[in-house]
């Protein structure tokens, strides 16, 4: 992933979307232990952020997943209720949006994080107007929280809040080498071959492993891109801003 940056300012170089919404998955925060929080990932996912803003004249926000603490349908497989699972889990996605933004502002990087789920003494409840504002004023937002609502995801919760705010495009960040949506899993099968570009409906009928169905019906419905891509490989964010075919592109029709 990209080298803390020299300088934090704002840049001014043209993006492909002026808006974006990032999602990074829990499981990233991880790194190779598992489970927790390690601390040069985390880092150096904040250096990528930094260093996308300080090339581009961009506003960006983060939706965090929690799977590295908790998931809810794991809770709910062993036999606790669903809705207690995943509110546990939303309460997961606040330690790693907390730590996110610690890493950001140490880089210099000005960072709000909003919850779904009120809780002021660490963060501010989550305003869509407010969000907006924090963006116009060049301050990163870190989303947390899910939706606020058991039983949808963090995928889900991503594509909302990238509607809310208006974003152009969704950037959905792997973590386990994977660089993109392929005919089937490429761990275990193979012929997988890697599409460069698909369609929302392809997603939704051939069950492809992008976005759970929900996120991919609600970006498909507003026409949000999303782009699923290895958020861990080195300067991938910048390529993908600066118009390269990184990864696979999910839009209403195929490029």
């Amino acid at each position: 992933m990209s080298n803390m940056p020299d300088s934090i300012a704002s840049g001014t170089e043209p993006a492909r979307w002026n808006r974006v919404l990032l999602k990074v998955s829990g499981e990233a925060f991880a790194g190779d232990q598992g489970y927790g929080i390690d601390g040069d990932i985390v880092r150096s996912i904040a250096a990528t952020i930094a260093s996308a803003r300080s090339r581009f004249d961009i506003s960006m926000a983060v939706v965090v997943g929690g799977g590295n603490i908790w998931r809810g349908l794991e809770g709910a497989g062993a036999g606790m209720d669903r809705a207690q699972a995943d509110y546990m889990g939303m309460l997961a996605t606040v330690i790693n949006g907390l730590a996110l933004q610690e890493m950001l502002e140490r880089l210099g990087i000005p960072t709000r994080v909003q919850t779904a789920i009120e809780m002021s003494e660490i963060a501010e409840p989550y305003i869509r107007r407010r969000a907006i504002r924090h963006l116009e004023k060049d301050r990163v937002v870190i989303f947390a929280g899910g939706t606020g609502n058991p039983f949808f995801t963090t995928d889900t919760a991503a594509a909302l809040r990238a509607n809310e705010i208006d974003a152009e495009v969704l950037l959905k960040g792997t973590h386990s080498g994977i660089d993109g949506i392929y005919t089937a899993d490429p761990k275990i099968d193979s012929a997988a071959t890697k599409l460069d570009s698909v369609t929302y409906l392809d997603v939704l009928s051939k069950n492809l492993r992008a976005m759970d169905a929900t996120a991919t019906t609600l970006c498909m419905d507003n026409d949000l891109p999303i782009v699923l891509f290895d958020l861990m490989a080195e300067g991938n964010v910048e390529k993908i801003l600066s118009g390269e075919r990184v990864g696979t592109v999910v839009t209403d029709q195929p490029a």
